[in-house]
């Protein structure tokens, strides 16, 4: 009964492993008194072993359900130098990291799908197309559940066009599949609960190793599973399922999320309001929220229209940094050229993202701008003018640096021009905040100059 059967290990070899028996018979012992059999049940006598093949089998059958997983064990705490511990394996910038999962969440048409494939193609081809740096070029597997491969392809080769990459460093490191031709679904829900589709996780599991993917990114992830999409306790199952793939094929994940239905109009997006349950967002090590520009930004910008930009966040929109400091993005049209002859502009448009950055205030503006900036606030401050930080003040220090500087202060791209410009000369001492009182008594931020330019050896 303690024979190894050909590498093959039984319930006696387990207890022996585990538990203090010192022989095959003690550990038989063992098992027949916490299953409740007796020895000559199955063939023993006297606690010898009778020579019965049914009799061994009798109890490997009775104990295979507690063999079939890993006993849980305390492990105790082994100290080790912390340079020897392996650091975090990022695959891309601060978002994308090995054997860990990844969120974007965004509503619908803001450029999601495009900016996730920008990113794969950079990582494929290990270029710096939207300003961060591959670690080394990478293979990526992107799967697209939703529309069919040949929407995926135009949008690659829209990419490719536009960042000017030869389409052939992408063959044999960019993997793309359609969910209209292979589903992927791990989990399902049935009457008796949620079902994990193993072969299914066996099968993009060993895809993975196949193919030696670094990163694969699933879009989106509402397609990937059956489940009670608003379950936390479902879709906490499905996000491990992901993150066991993660582990298993030693990739990151990225899974791009859909923000819920009803939310356009009710202020800017956080990673919070993803579709359905929060315990995907539990899951992800790290997410990340798409927002579209606002047309006052927009005007503050000095853009035509706020259509085709958005920002990017990582977590909660009340920890990210000011729209000015954000990473932002554009939405540009590249045609394929993939139409009738003689007909170029019938083919198709295909919307690329690309990196996008919020104006310098101090573009054209030096130190003569600066000297003239401050002349003018301190002419009107001798004849006896005061000027208020305040920007919604009609005694606003920005309108007579608008006038020196030749801007229109009602206009808002040039308001937020002067507005930004103004604290970096507070910052730096150019101009000066004192503590005064307004005509009706009360305490307000005035204005003055501070340091002048050639002072301050400027």
């Amino acid at each position: 009964m303690g024979d190894d059967r050909g590498g093959a290990r039984t319930p006696i070899n387990i207890v022996r492993d585990y538990l203090p028996a010192d022989s095959a018979k003690a550990a038989a012992l063992w098992l027949c008194e916490r299953l409740g059999t007796r020895p000559e049940d199955i063939g023993w006598k006297g606690g010898e072993q009778a020579n019965s093949d049914g009799a061994r089998d009798a109890l490997t059958a009775q104990t295979a359900s507690a063999s079939e997983r890993k006993r849980i064990r305390a492990t105790p705490f082994v100290y080790r130098d912390p340079s020897l511990i392996p650091p975090r394996e990022w695959v891309y910038g601060r978002h994308l990291i090995r054997r860990f999962l990844s969120t974007t969440v965004a509503p619908g048409a803001v450029g999601k799908s495009s900016l996730v494939l920008v990113e794969a193609i950079a990582m494929v081809t290990g270029r710096a197309l939207l300003g961060v740096m591959p670690v080394r070029c990478m293979r990526v597997w992107y799967v697209n559940l939703e529309d069919p491969l040949e929407e995926t392809e135009r949008r690659v080769a829209a990419i490719c066009l536009h960042y000017g990459i030869d389409a052939r460093e992408l063959e044999g490191r960019l993997f793309l599949d359609s969910g209209r031709t292979a589903e992927i679904i791990i989990a399902t829900r049935q009457r008796d609960g949620v079902k994990i589709a193993e072969p299914v996780i066996e099968d993009v599991i060993a895809s993975m190793a196949e193919n030696e993917i670094d990163h694969l990114a699933i879009d989106p992830f509402v397609s990937s599973h059956r489940v009670t999409e608003n379950a936390n306790d479902e879709i906490d199952i499905v996000a491990k399922a992901w993150n066991r793939v993660a582990e298993a094929g030693n990739a990151s994940i990225e899974l791009v999320h859909h923000v819920r239905k009803g939310q356009a109009g009710q202020g800017e997006y956080t990673v919070d309001d993803g579709r359905g349950a929060g315990a995907l967002l539990a899951a992800a090590r790290s997410a990340r929220v798409l927002n579209l520009m606002s047309k006052d930004q927009a005007e503050k910008a000095g853009l035509p229209t706020n259509r085709g930009f958005f920002r990017v966040d990582n977590g909660k929109a009340n920890l990210a940094p000011p729209p000015d400091k954000s990473d932002w993005f554009q939405l540009v049209s590249v045609s394929l050229g993939n139409g009738p002859p003689n007909f170029y502009d019938c083919g198709d448009q295909v919307a690329v993202v690309k990196p996008w950055e919020w104006p310098d205030p101090f573009e054209g503006v030096g130190t003569d701008e600066l000297r003239d900036a401050q002349a003018e606030v301190a002419g009107c401050t001798a004849a006896g003018a005061r000027f208020r930080l305040n920007l919604q003040s009609p005694e606003w220090v920005g309108i007579p640096i608008a006038r020196a500087l030749k801007l229109n202060h009602e206009d808002k791209a040039h308001r937020s021009k002067i507005n930004r410009m103004l604290k970096v000369w507070i910052e730096t001492g150019m101009f000066a905040v004192v503590q005064g009182k307004d005509a009706k008594g009360n305490n307000r931020d005035f204005v003055e100059v501070g340091k002048h330019a050639s002072d301050a050896g400027e």
